[in-house]
C-alpha cells in the first residue's frame, strides 16, 4: 500500500472577542490509498471540522494535508464529498443534479458519454426508475442515493463522508451503507468518513480514529478493524473478533464522556 493521505499537526482555530479559540490542534494522521477510515468521536469534537478543512471547504489555521502527495488549497474534483444532508438543487431531476458534476469532470466527453456516467451511477445506487424524479418527489434516503451517485460518477481519487446516513432511519441507514460498501469495493477508493455510530464504523472501516474531546481535539486512539471482507451484516456480529472491537470504541468514548463530566462539575 502507498500513502495517500498524510495529515501533520491540523489545527483549527477562529478569533473571539475573548481570544482564540481551539477546535482542533496537533491532529495527525495517514491512510493508504484505498483504505477506508472512519473518524468518530462526541458531539462538538471537531470531527465534521478536520473533513471540512480536507474538503477545502474550510481553510487550514496551521499544520498541513496532502491528498495524493497535493496539498490542500481549496476544493476540488479530486476529493468527492457527501454531506448528511442531501444538498441536491431541488428544480433539477436526480440525473440532472448529478450531470452538473460530470459535465465539468468530463468536459472532453461527448454529450453521450457523459450521460451514460450520470446514469450508470444513479442505477449502482439503485435509482433506474427515479432519474427524472426531482428532490420533493423523493424520500431522504433517495435523496442521499443521488448524493452518493454524484459524488462516485465524479472518479474522484479520495471521498469525505460527512455522516452521510446520520438523518435515516435504521432500516434505510443499513441499505445505504451496503449501498457505499459494494460501489467502494469496486475500486476501492480512499475513504474518510465521520460517523457518531459504533456499528456503521466496524461495518464499513479498515481503521476507526477516534477523537478526543474539545476544544484542541486530536487524535485519542487508532483501531485496526480486522473483521474480514467482503462484510456480511448479518454474520458480522457472530464474527469472535466483533464484540471486543466494539468493546475498545464504547470503552473510549465512556472515558471521554467521563472526562467532560469531571470537566463541567469542576467549572460549576
Amino acid at each position: 500500500m502507498s500513502l495517500f493521505l498524510d495529515i501533520v499537526q491540523l489545527k483549527k482555530s477562529y478569533p473571539t472577542k475573548d481570544g482564540e479559540a481551539v477546535i482542533v490542534e496537533g491532529f495527525d494522521l495517514k491512510m493508504d490509498a484505498g483504505e477506508f477510515v472512519c473518524l468518530i468521536g462526541h458531539s462538538g469534537c471537531g470531527k465534521s471540522t478536520v473533513l471540512s478543512m480536507l474538503a477545502g471547504l474550510n481553510d487550514i489555521t496551521d499544520g498541513n494535508a496532502l491528498v495524493g502527495g497535493r496539498e490542500v488549497r481549496g476544493a476540488g474534483p479530486d476529493r468527492g464529498v457527501v454531506f448528511q444532508a442531501p444538498c441536491l438543487l431541488p428544480w433539477l431531476s436526480a440525473r440532472e443534479n448529478v450531470m452538473i458534476g460530470v459535465d465539468q469532470v468530463y468536459a472532453h466527453g461527448t454529450a453521450q458519454e457523459r450521460l451514460e456516467i450520470a446514469e450508470y451511477y444513479l442505477a449502482r445506487v439503485g435509482l433506474d426508475d427515479a432519474m427524472d424524479k426531482r428532490p420533493a418527489e423523493l424520500s431522504l434516503g433517495m435523496q442521499q442515493r443521488v448524493g452518493l451517485a454524484r459524488a462516485f460518477a465524479l472518479a474522484p481519487r479520495m471521498l469525505l463522508l460527512d455522516e452521510p446516513f446520520g438523518m435515516l432511519d435504521s432500516l434505510t441507514r443499513n441499505e445505504l451503507q451496503d449501498v457505499l460498501l459494494e460501489l467502494w469495493q469496486r475500486d476501492r477508493k480512499t475513504a474518510l468518513m465521520v460517523t457518531h455510530d459504533v456499528d456503521e464504523a466496524l461495518f464499513l472501516a479498515d481503521r476507526v480514529v477516534m477523537m478526543t474531546n474539545g476544544p484542541r481535539a486530536r487524535v485519542g486512539k487508532i483501531l485496526d478493524v480486522t473483521l474480514p471482507r467482503p462484510r456480511d451484516r448479518a454474520k458480522i456480529i457472530e464474527y469472535p473478533g466483533y464484540y471486543p472491537l466494539r468493546s475498545v470504541l464504547i470503552s473510549f468514548l465512556e472515558e471521554q464522556e467521563n472526562a467532560r463530566d469531571d470537566t463541567r462539575s469542576k467549572a460549576a
